[in-house]
């Protein structure tokens, strides 16, 4: 298969090129400088249809859509929050007139999201069935889906990848963790009662493979373990798996004086259920880990 991905420089985007180029499959990276080899592509997300002659992808049968300004990189000023929308808005609005330009549209668009569309959901569990909670990040994430609406009204199937806390010692939040781990700073975050819903990076990729291969899933997908941990059970298996125990803890009033309005997704609550993957009865989309404490001590053993 041929597959047009955009954000393939990302963490996640980098382990699913690598997948699917493994497995045989050619991957046209869409990329915001002049390209450097055959298999990138330049493009400009703010023009019309990207700026790309459709010809040039032609034979494209799926897409993944994996581009947006990453949301916990520094205090959310109001340029900083246009900015977290607007890179994935305007990049899906353009993918969304490219795919349906195209002579043979491709079978499937895995389109990116967040599980960030529930909001603080407290002790409640969510699954896809969920109503959309309130605040910047549901907001973010309504309009980040609903710009491939074109897309699904061409009649591609859409698959609306609602991640959770992506998981690898290569990068992302556990990457960022592991030197203070190491050295015996780590720290619960706030009461550590508050809900983390995450996933390995392997399994990320092994469910985007799956879900691009078999057309039995569209609409929002939640790509999350099925086992959520609470903040304290994430603090207390990382320091396991690194060596020291985690002894300090971060009180939230400090969270909010040092990052601001982003600390909210620090402090708040995320107890997503990936209930339409579960409900496929396939026993192996989560096989780096359904349990925090076994996960990563796998991931980083």
């Amino acid at each position: 298969m041929k597959i047009l991905i955009t954000g393939s420089s990302g963490l996640i985007g980098t382990a699913l090129t690598r997948a699917l180029e493994a497995r045989g499959g050619e991957v046209i990276r869409l990329v915001r400088r002049p390209a450097r080899s055959g298999g990138e592509l330049s493009w400009d997300p703010h023009a019309e249809r990207g700026g790309v002659d459709p010809a040039a992808l032609a034979g494209v049968g799926a897409a993944v859509n994996l581009a947006g300004e990453p949301v916990a990189g520094g205090r959310w000023t109001t340029a900083r929050k246009q900015r977290i929308l607007d890179s994935r808005r305007s990049t899906t609005r353009a993918l969304s007139g490219l795919l349906t330009a195209l002579d043979t549209p491709p079978a499937v668009l895995l389109s990116g999201s967040a599980m960030g569309f529930y909001g603080d959901t407290g002790g409640r569990a969510a699954d896809e069935s969920s109503p959309s909670g309130s605040g910047f990040l549901p907001d973010v994430v309504r309009q980040w889906e609903a710009a491939a609406g074109p897309v699904t009204a061409a009649g591609i199937r859409v698959v609306y990848l609602r991640t959770g806390l992506v998981m690898s010692a290569r990068g992302g939040l556990l990457g960022r963790l592991l030197l203070p781990f190491r050295a015996g700073l780590g720290a619960r975050i706030g009461p550590g009662t508050q809900w983390m819903s995450w996933i390995m990076l392997a399994d990320w990729v092994r469910i985007a493979c799956y879900l691009l291969d078999k057309p039995v899933l569209s609409g929002p997908v939640n790509l999350t373990a099925p086992n959520p941990c609470t903040n304290a059970e994430f603090t207390s298996a990382l320091a396991a798996a690194v060596g020291p125990r985690a002894r300090l803890a971060l009180p939230a009033v400090a969270l909010r004086v040092g990052l601001g309005e982003v600390s909210s997704e620090l402090l708040s609550s995320a107890r997503v259920i990936p209930r339409r993957l579960l409900d496929t009865g396939e026993p192996d989309l989560w096989a780096a880990g359904t349990e925090i404490g076994p996960a990563l001590a796998a991931e980083l053993g």
